[in-house]
């Protein structure tokens, strides 16, 4: 049983901290943890009490970082295997109708669908499990155990995250067999997924809603700009647009190498560039100008006090990148700094690119924040 195999310890909760789980937040920050909280080991499973000890909730204690307790349950009864269930079935159901149109998507994305730092993608037949923390490891490998059948897996993979806060347990194959590499159906585009070496579970799902508008516009005999090209994702989705001519600017050349291998129609068409995006941009001639602009940088830090730095570097970027545009030109600005509200990269963006219209696309159903710090990726079309 889930609730027998983690003993769980009692912590009452201040005033701010109750607040919070009152409110629906998954999160207790460590600010708001009293010295008691110090006892515990990482990942240790906590019973959460108010001021008269009465059990409000259930959550993780995590030793590093700005989190330092993810909320599991709220109430008095504790997780067990039917709560799990229910949490892996619910989540599944919302993405039936996303998993007719597409291969590839997020089946379960941590607190948003109440899984707390799990993540579990699916490509085709593979799935790829993230934990972002040792508490959660258990609770991630049951849960991917119970989307096995439902997603009709083949192959389950275990990859630590670059962001876990304690090293994980290194990649893993859970069950199955596992390629390298994986093709899958995204709408019209036939992607490849690089599970061994590539970003996150193997590639860029939160990126599907920016491919389909790319695939969507009119590009014939244009040229385009795409910055931060990583796998090349956005370029085929250009050229399948009919772009004429596409720069794929990128500081890997591993991941070029990737671009030019599986995600090239008409090698004639691209033209790939390894180099310092914030260095090439400032040395790129006045002349050479682009009908579309695609500014997609990593994330730049997970410190709040450098996000004003982190912004005006960016307003420097996307600045440089506008003198490209062609006359009627547009400019994609993504950010995905976890650090830096959306309201706040609008403003910035406002002050660094002179538009005329403006349209924001929201993150997909399978990756839709439900809570404030979710809401990660930040996409703003300027024309």
């Amino acid at each position: 049983m889930l609730c027998r195999r983690f003993r769980f310890r009692r912590y009452q909760l201040k005033k701010d901290s109750l607040r919070a789980l009152n409110e629906g937040h998954p999160w207790i920050f460590r600010g708001g943890l009293s010295s008691a909280a110090e006892v515990f080991p990482d990942g240790q499973w906590l019973a959460l009490v108010d001021g008269q000890n009465r059990p409000v909730g259930f959550g993780i204690y995590q030793a590093e970082g700005a989190v330092g307790i993810r909320i599991l349950r709220v109430g008095a009864t504790a997780p067990d295997p039917e709560w799990l269930r229910r949490k892996v079935r619910r989540a599944l159901e919302r993405r039936a109708d996303l998993r007719q149109r597409v291969e590839g998507f997020r089946a379960i994305n941590g607190e948003s669908d109440g899984l707390p730092g799990v993540v579990l993608d699916v490509y085709g037949r593979i799935g790829v499990l993230q934990t972002y923390c040792p508490g959660v490891d258990a609770l991630g490998r049951y849960a991917a155990a119970l989307a096995w059948e439902p997603l009709n897996l083949v192959g389950l993979l275990w990859k630590p995250p670059q962001r876990r806060s304690e090293p994980g347990p290194g990649r893993r194959v859970l069950r199955g067999q596992v390629p390298r590499c994986v093709a899958f159906r995204e709408e019209d585009m036939q992607l490849v997924a690089d599970l061994e070496g590539g970003q996150k579970t193997g590639m860029f799902l939160d990126l599907r809603g920016l491919r389909r508008w790319v695939r969507g516009l009119d590009l014939g005999n244009r040229r385009v700009l795409n910055l931060f090209s990583y796998s090349g994702t956005l370029g085929l989705a250009a050229e399948l647009a009919g772009a004429r001519e596409i720069w794929q600017v990128d500081s890997s050349a591993q991941a070029l190498a990737f671009a030019s291998h599986h995600h090239v129609r008409n090698p004639a068409r691209h033209r790939f560039l390894e180099a310092d995006v914030f260095e090439w941009i400032r040395e790129l001639p006045q002349d050479e100008l682009f009908d579309l602009v695609v500014v997609d940088p990593p994330a730049l830090t997970t410190r709040s006090d450098q996000v004003e730095r982190v912004l005006a570097r960016q307003a420097r970027l996307l600045s440089r990148a506008a003198a490209h545009l062609a006359p009627g030109g547009t400019l994609v600005a993504c950010d995905c700094t976890s650090r830096i509200p959306r309201t706040r990269f609008q403003q910035m963006l406002k002050k660094a690119v002179p538009v005329r219209h403006r349209q924001t696309l929201l993150p997909e159903e399978d990756h839709a924040p439900r809570f404030a710090e979710g809401d990660y990726l930040k996409v703003e079309i300027y024309r």
